[in-house]
């Protein structure tokens, strides 16, 4: 990824924090010694980039999968990396993720509530649901259906930060996403890519303004399958903070 392709990805800054359009099947930051992720490019090598006039590059506020797409949360400074995990860790964030599974769901929307914990140690981020794992909420809702029933298009907003959450319950409830090769179907390679990103999030950042709400245009390889279940492909919010930011904000449209 070059410096200008970094920049382009860019969707929201101001002086506390960015929002950048993570790209599907790149890491956020290296794995740990042995696993695939240690040797190769990650989002993270190309922070330096996203500077913009400070000392020291942005850290990630939170965390993306591999090979989920869409809306991630950087932190300019540490003053404002320790406020933005303080509003993770209480919830305080909205954060919307649309999925393309397989099959499709009894009702259009309700709650899935199962706990998750660590499917074997020796597999690293790989999770089940665990009655004694760790409480794990995600609200869903249908947006619409393919005319085969084959899949569904799902609003998926997880109410805990659970590692690999979204794609746990969905594989759980009979409709996992689609492209999941670890929770799902998809083979280990050659199979579709993951079907699930991160459309929109809200961060309360300032007391006394408007949340802050940025929204990730629909990555290219969801499009079809996204049509097939009724989306009519309106990209007029994505790109955009949609409440007032603020004289010091910058909206970058580019990528639209």
């Amino acid at each position: 990824m070059t410096p200008e392709e970094m920049v382009s990805r860019l969707l929201y800054r101001d002086g506390l924090m960015l929002v950048i359009d993570k790209p599907a099947g790149m890491a956020v930051h290296q794995g740990p010694p042995n696993s695939r992720d240690r040797s190769r490019e990650c989002l993270q090598d190309h922070f330096d980039t996203l500077r913009f006039g400070l000392p020291r590059a942005p850290a990630l506020a939170h965390r993306l999968d591999r090979d989920t797409s869409g809306c991630l949360v950087l932190g300019r400074h540490r003053k404002a990396l320790a406020q933005l995990g303080k509003l993770f860790k209480s919830g305080a964030i909205d954060k919307t993720y649309w999925a393309v599974v397989e099959g499709a769901p009894d009702a259009d929307a309700g709650e899935i509530a199962l706990p998750l914990g660590r499917l074997d140690e020796t597999r690293g981020w790989w999770m089940k649901h665990d009655p004694q794992g760790q409480p794990s909420a995600t609200k869903w809702k249908v947006m619409g259906r393919s005319p085969s029933g084959a899949l569904t298009w799902l609003a998926l907003e997880p109410l805990t930060g659970r590692t690999h959450q979204l794609r746990v319950h969905c594989a759980e409830m009979g409709w996992p996403v689609l492209g999941d090769a670890i929770y799902g179907t998809a083979p280990r390679q050659g199979g579709p890519i993951l079907h699930l990103h991160a459309r929109e999030i809200v961060v309360p950042l300032y007391k006394n303004r408007a949340p802050i709400r940025v929204v990730a245009a629909v990555p290219p390889h969801m499009r079809e399958r996204l049509v097939d279940c009724g989306w009519d492909g309106d990209e007029i919010d994505a790109g955009l903070a949609l409440e007032s930011p603020g004289d010091d904000a910058v909206i970058n449209k580019s990528s639209l």
